[in-house]
């Protein structure tokens, strides 16, 4: 069973809806110690990077103990982005640190926030991606972004490339909703069902 963090960053409603329909059974842990060891965590999230401040210690450790113990983790959006060491959005909040790197905004020579769809362009293969191609559409709400790493599999362009999907070992991560991407979003939730199932993979020490 995936548990699905509340941490008071937005509305969950959609990303529950996306994970039933792809079948997933899903629960929202009230404390850090109902966490446990679940078949996978989505961490999803909109807004300010300060929101995760609400994520204490306590939740911190349940996290990176499940993580750590090779349970897949899915980032969404805001959640994505926590899974880096930090943003430049609230610079005195640390981020999970399982990858390297810190957000940061995207530059004011266009339109920010960057709100809509844009496509993805897959840089190697994935299996959160599996079959989705380069021009594969998504639809974005953030200001901030991630940097183009070695964990990531997917960019996007909005004035500059960013990382749009990330994936090392069992840390996985999309700027975007796959919940509000149509089918090809959906196919990501699959994915990532899949992998929850059945992992296979190497974990790299955080």
């Amino acid at each position: 069973m995936i548990a699905l963090l509340d941490y008071g960053a937005g509305n969950l409603t959609s990303v529950r809806k996306g994970l039933r329909t792809v079948g997933a059974a899903h629960f929202t842990p009230a404390t850090p110690e109902e966490v446990g060891t679940p078949s996978g965590i989505v961490i999803p999230g909109v807004g300010h990077f300060a929101a995760t401040r609400s994520i204490t210690e306590p939740w911190r450790n349940a996290l990176r103990r499940a993580i750590g113990s090779g349970v897949p983790v899915l980032g969404i959006c805001l959640g994505m982005q926590y899974l880096f060491d930090g943003s430049d959005e609230a610079p005195d909040v640390s981020g999970l640190g399982l990858l390297p790197g810190r957000c940061t905004l995207l530059p004011p020579i266009v339109k920010v926030p960057h709100v809509g769809w844009n496509d993805l362009q897959v840089q190697r293969p994935s299996r959160l991606l599996g079959e989705l191609v380069s021009g594969t559409q998504a639809y974005f709400t953030h200001s901030y972004a991630a940097p183009v790493t070695d964990a990531c599999v997917a960019t996007t362009e909005h004035a500059i490339p960013f990382a749009s999907v990330v994936e090392r070992d069992n840390i996985f991560g999309v700027q975007f909703h796959p919940e509000k991407s149509s089918q090809s979003g959906l196919q990501i939730l699959r994915s990532f069902v899949e992998i929850s199932k059945f992992p296979d993979f190497q974990i790299s020490k955080c």
